[in-house]
């Protein structure tokens, strides 16, 4: 069963696990699956736990409970020197859950990584690049609406940047989660957390989903995925409709493709749509708190991460420094 668990997570078992007998090893696989439900998560706490109990295993600490507090730190110090501080805070985080997690399963009897502090970090404004509203106009009037893969990367673009959504709630989307509701058409979204959140459309969204929704054929199959990808043709833009939904990847190799079809140089992904919505909805009188509702945000300081008008505001000023 652990060899099986092993393998569905891609990984295999780090040495000072593995020396550490079938109580250690159940533990440690029960950790990712049973209590990381997200399967970004799952895959970030996975790869930050096993590089540091190799790297633990690599200084001769190849007994689970011999890791001290020593070790943890010292490897927080390198984190630190080599990554940016919220890649160490992240990294430190998942070692604190994981020790946790052996501490109540009774594999050792006290977490090393309890006392160790992560590098100070505040963060008032989000890195991701966003474009602003004559942009992402251009972006979407340049898509090709006269095939399939056209209107629906235009549809899934629109449903990112009209809604707020994450790229992975939109691409688990189905049909029936487009719903028809007083007139118009709303959408539901499966959030970070297991959240169900609903949104109306957006009249251009709405089009953009009613225009690919009756040339796909799609409409009648309420169980079918939204955005589904396509087997290629022959022709350009040609090509067939599969039953499989679009991966993460997928949505970023076509964000990649459009983007550079319509000539912006910064380099945007999926999650620059949501920034890009909001931002354009706080510039047009929109609340911080709507925006945060709107966005299925716990709290208003994640919202503000995406708020970029003060950009524009420090532009205008550079540009008095006539000399």
């Amino acid at each position: 069963m652990s060899q099986l668990t092993s393998l569905q997570l891609g990984l295999q078992l780090p040495a000072v696990i593995d020396a550490a007998g079938d109580r250690a090893r159940y533990r440690f696989l029960e950790f990712f699956t049973a209590q990381i439900r997200n399967l970004n998560t799952r895959r970030a706490y996975v790869r930050d736990v096993t590089q540091f109990l190799d790297w633990c295993a690599a200084q001769d600490s190849s007994d689970i409970g011999g890791i001290t507090t020593l070790h943890v730190a010292a490897y927080v110090e390198l984190l630190t020197k080599n990554h940016a501080a919220p890649t160490a805070k992240r990294q430190l985080a998942a070692i604190r859950k994981f020790f946790d997690w052996m501490v109540v399963g009774q594999i050792i009897s006290a977490s090393p990584a309890v006392s160790v502090k992560g590098p100070k970090h505040s963060q008032r404004r989000g890195k991701t690049p966003i474009l602003d509203a004559s942009e992402a106009r251009e972006l979407l009037n340049s898509i090709d609406v006269g095939t399939l893969i056209g209107l629906r990367d235009r549809a899934l673009i629109g449903l990112m940047v009209y809604s707020f959504s994450r790229v992975g709630a939109a691409i688990d989307m189905k049909v029936e989660d487009v719903i028809q509701r007083q007139r118009r058409l709303w959408v539901r979204l499966q959030e970070k957390g297991g959240k169900e959140h609903e949104m109306p459309c957006h009249h251009t969204l709405e089009t953009y989903l009613d225009e690919w929704l009756d040339a796909s054929g799609l409409r009648n199959e309420p169980k079918a995925p939204l955005f589904p990808t396509m087997r290629r043709g022959t022709g350009r833009g040609s090509g067939e409709l599969t039953r499989a939904r679009m991966a993460q990847s997928d949505a970023y190799l076509m964000m990649r493709r459009r983007s550079a079809a319509a000539g912006i140089a910064a380099r945007i992904g999926n999650h620059s749509m949501r920034g890009t919505g909001i931002t354009a909805y706080l510039k047009n009188g929109g609340t911080l708190e709507k925006a945060r509702d709107m966005a299925n945000h716990s709290d208003t300081r994640t919202t503000q991460l995406y708020d970029r008008r003060s950009e524009d505001v420090t532009l205008d000023e550079v540009e008095r420094i006539i000399i």
